[in-house]
C-alpha cells in the first residue's frame, strides 16, 4: 500500500513517501523569483503614486471652483480696506455695507451681498483674525448652504463643441439657465449643446 504525506514548510516543502518500510525523501525547492517581487513591489508603489496625484489634481480642481463669487465678494472688501481696520470688526462691517451698497454690481455679486448683509457680524469675526477668503465662504456656508452654490456662468465663446460634450447635461442646463433659456423638449445631450451655440448671444446679458 501507498501511503502518501504532505509537509509543507515556507521556503521548501517536503513529499514523503513511505512505500514497503522504506523511507523516500524527495525535496523540491519553489523560489519565486526575487525580480518578481521587485516588479509587483515597484507597480504597486506606482499605482498608488499615479492615484494621489489624481486626486489631488480633483481635490484641487474642486477647490479651485467653491464658493468662487463669494471668494472674489471677500477678496473685493478686503482690497477697500484699509490695513489698519483689518482686524477692526465694527470697520469691517461697515467695508461690507459699502460694497454691497455699490450700485454697479454683478447679478452673482449682489446675490452674495443679500446672503451676508444679515450676517455680516458672523462674517466680520473670521475676517478680523486673518482667514482666507475661501476659509471665510466655507465657514459661512455651514448655516447658509446656499453661499457656495452661487457660481460665475460658464464661458462658452470660446469653447468648441467637442468641449462642450465633455460637460454633463446638468451643467449644459445650468449654462442655459444662466442665460434665461429652457431647452423644452430637449433629451439628449446633443439638443443641449446646439440649444447653447444658439443662444450664445445671451452670454454676457445680465438678467
Amino acid at each position: 500500500s501507498l501511503l502518501l504525506c504532505w509537509h509543507f514548510d515556507r521556503t521548501p516543502f517536503y513529499s514523503s513517501f513511505i512505500q514497503s518500510n522504506t523511507l523516500v525523501v524527495r525535496s523540491i525547492q519553489y523560489h519565486t523569483p526575487t525580480h518578481t517581487i521587485h516588479t509587483n513591489n515597484n507597480i504597486m508603489r506606482t499605482s498608488k503614486v499615479i492615484l494621489y496625484i489624481a486626486a489631488m489634481f480633483m481635490a484641487h480642481t474642486a477647490t479651485a471652483n467653491e464658493c468662487e463669487v463669494c471668494t472674489k465678494v471677500m477678496d473685493d472688501i478686503k482690497s477697500a480696506l484699509p490695513k489698519s481696520d483689518a482686524k477692526d470688526k465694527p470697520k469691517i462691517e461697515q467695508a461690507i455695507d459699502a460694497y454691497c451698497d455699490k450700485p454697479d454690481l454683478g447679478p452673482r455679486e449682489r446675490k452674495i451681498c443679500y446672503y451676508i448683509t444679515p450676517i455680516k457680524r458672523d462674517v466680520a469675526h473670521p475676517f478680523s483674525l486673518g482667514m482666507p477668503s475661501l476659509k471665510v465662504c466655507q465657514r459661512i456656508n455651514t448655516s447658509n448652504p446656499e453661499i457656495c452654490t452661487v457660481k460665475f456662468p460658464v464661458q462658452t465663446e470660446t469653447m468648441e463643441k467637442k468641449d462642450l460634450s465633455k460637460l454633463r447635461v446638468k451643467q449644459l442646463k445650468s449654462i442655459l439657465a444662466d442665460r434665461g433659456v429652457e431647452c423644452k423638449g430637449c433629451i439628449e445631450k446633443e439638443e443641449f449643446i446646439q440649444k447653447i451655440q444658439a443662444t450664445e448671444h445671451l452670454a454676457n446679458v445680465e438678467l
